[in-house]
């Protein structure tokens, strides 16, 4: 570290209650003044405790700090059709559109990109909130100078949370190993064996190139296969968590697709379309409430129930119930009815792909630790489906309405003498299984882009879950998509994406060819005739 940013440490750790503001001619002495003067400014106002010169000096370190050339103003940016819409930093006022040429950005050098990000990291040392120690740890973690060194040993003494002094332990085991003797470097590959850190590997692989000492490389070497081990195992952890994702896409895709099928016996070929509403009800409504995202996803999944369920009801009131009986008629008509619903949302939307904003509350991951983290979107999306799963069970074990349905499964004939109106018993599946296809284009509309040919993404998927798990069973249809969801994961790293899939469609070809009825066999209108 150099002297100017030396000086900013001892400036911060010996006057943390002084307060600065930023002199009226800072804007000026950017633009014009040499190098040398801006690491000076640099240094001053990133080891200020003032709160409004940690954020110029965190915006000069973005490249987001811009000054105003008529007045030599420090302002905010962003950019309107042709213009740049200004605002003042110290006030916030706005200072209207300006050209381009009005404003300029101030100057940044790797040099100074490296000052600032430092004398920021140790500013933020002493910060009460963990994510800015962290980051701040995480930014020391490459800088071997004595200052850096002696602040993590200082603040190691003063951290309580165990993670973070676990991620100082790691920087100062670095620099051990690479500047210890002997004996500390030993020491330091042995603790960098227990990291999780990327850091710890790094430094390890380093240091194996550039020694030859045979217990250090015997040291380096088990920590490697250390890490090695753990990277695999949580590498499995996360492929697993993602395969559950897929199948999760995949259950809330075929979960209503099985139950038309199993009911009522019908290729549906549109199924995929009603995914594909539900996700433009989503787009809808986000449009019709752009301040209030988090709100809009709670009031479109109602929406796209009613939208796709009512959209399935009227295709089986006017082309399905005329073709009962025959299956290959039925595929054509659905095929007919899904170019038909996508050329209709070209024509309403585009064909152009919409963007649908994720939630904050949905955004950001969960870090369990430097080799495992979630991502809390699709998190949501697997308790969504299991919700939307249990809900589905609910409804045809404890309702009269699931009843009927059930009944017309086991034995169409025999329940519709029994008083059971088979033909609405029909309608209201269809609007079911459209409603849950409704909802499941909500969820995706939170992992992929809506577009018009959304659903086909997932038709030819869905029907092969639902021929796995067993036509019309609910449960089979679960296993299936959350089994095949997590094989696919597994194949893609090494077998590709496309390979992946082909493989998983051999498999379950050669599956059917010995288990005709799939995983759970069902009892019901299709297994008899």
């Amino acid at each position: 570290m150099k002297v100017l940013q030396r000086l900013a440490v001892l400036v911060m750790l010996c006057l943390p209650s002084l307060a600065q503001a930023l002199p009226d001619d800072l804007g000026q002495q950017l633009l014009k003044g040499s190098w040398t003067e801006r690491e000076q400014l640099a240094s001053t106002l990133a080891s200020s405790p003032d709160a409004l010169s940690l954020k110029a000096a965190q915006l000069w370190l973005d490249g987001e700090l811009f000054v105003l050339k008529s007045s030599k103003q420090l302002v905010l940016s962003v950019k309107e059709d042709k213009r740049y819409r200004v605002t003042d930093l110290v006030s916030g006022a706005d200072l209207g559109l300006h050209k381009k040429r009005a404003i300029k950005k101030v100057p940044l050098n790797n040099k100074l990109r490296g000052l600032l990000r430092t004398t920021l990291s140790l500013q933020n040392l002493q910060s009460p909130n963990k994510d800015l120690r962290r980051e701040a740890i995480e930014n020391l973690l490459g800088d071997t100078s004595a200052e850096s060194l002696a602040l993590l040993n200082q603040v190691q003494q003063q951290e309580q949370n165990t993670d973070l002094q676990a991620l100082i332990a790691t920087g100062l085991a670095v620099d051990a190993l690479e500047s210890g003797t002997p004996q500390e470097q030993i020491k330091a590959a042995q603790q960098l064996g227990d990291s999780n850190h990327p850091v710890a590997a790094q430094a390890l692989l380093a240091q194996q190139a550039n020694t030859d000492d045979q217990a250090l490389l015997a040291a380096i070497n088990k920590s490697l296969a250390d890490i090695e081990q753990r990277r695999r195992f949580y590498g499995a952890i996360e492929n697993t968590f993602f395969g559950l994702s897929l199948g999760s896409v995949l259950l809330l895709s075929a979960i209503g697709l099985a139950i038309t099928f199993g009911v009522m016996g019908v290729i549906n070929m549109a199924h995929g379309e009603m995914i594909m509403l539900g996700a433009y009800t989503t787009f809808v409504v986000q449009s019709l409430l752009p301040d209030h995202i988090g709100a809009s996803l709670f009031i479109s999944l109602p929406l796209a129930f009613l939208v796709a369920g009512a959209t399935g009801v009227l295709i089986e009131r006017t082309v399905i119930r005329h073709l009962y009986g025959r299956p290959l008629e039925t595929l054509l008509a659905t095929f007919g009815v899904s170019l038909i619903l996508q050329q209709a949302v070209r024509s309403i939307f585009s064909p152009l792909n919409q963007s649908v904003i994720t939630p904050e509350w949905m955004s950001g991951s969960i870090v369990i630790n430097e080799m495992l983290s979630l991502t809390v979107n699709r998190v949501v999306v697997i308790g969504f489906s299991l919700a939307v799963f249990l809900g589905l069970l609910f409804v045809l074990k404890y309702t009269r309405a699931g009843l009927s349905m059930r009944a017309v499964t086991q034995n169409r004939a025999m329940a519709s003498s029994m008083g059971i109106r088979t033909g609405q018993v029909d309608a209201l599946t269809f609007g079911l299984g459209s409603g849950i296809a409704g909802i499941a284009g909500v969820a995706l509309s939170q992992l992929t882009n809506v577009g018009p040919n959304l659903g086909q993404n997932y038709i030819i998927d869905s029907f092969m879950v639902v021929v796995f798990g067993g036509v019309g069973n609910l449960w089979g249809t679960f296993v299936a998509a959350m089994g095949l969801g997590i094989v696919n994961k597994f194949i893609e790293p090494w077998a590709g994406a496309v390979i992946a899939k082909i493989l998983v469609l051999v498999f379950i070809i050669l599956f059917i060819q010995k288990r005709p009825r799939g995983l759970f066999a069902l009892k019901g209108r299709a297994i008899e005739s």
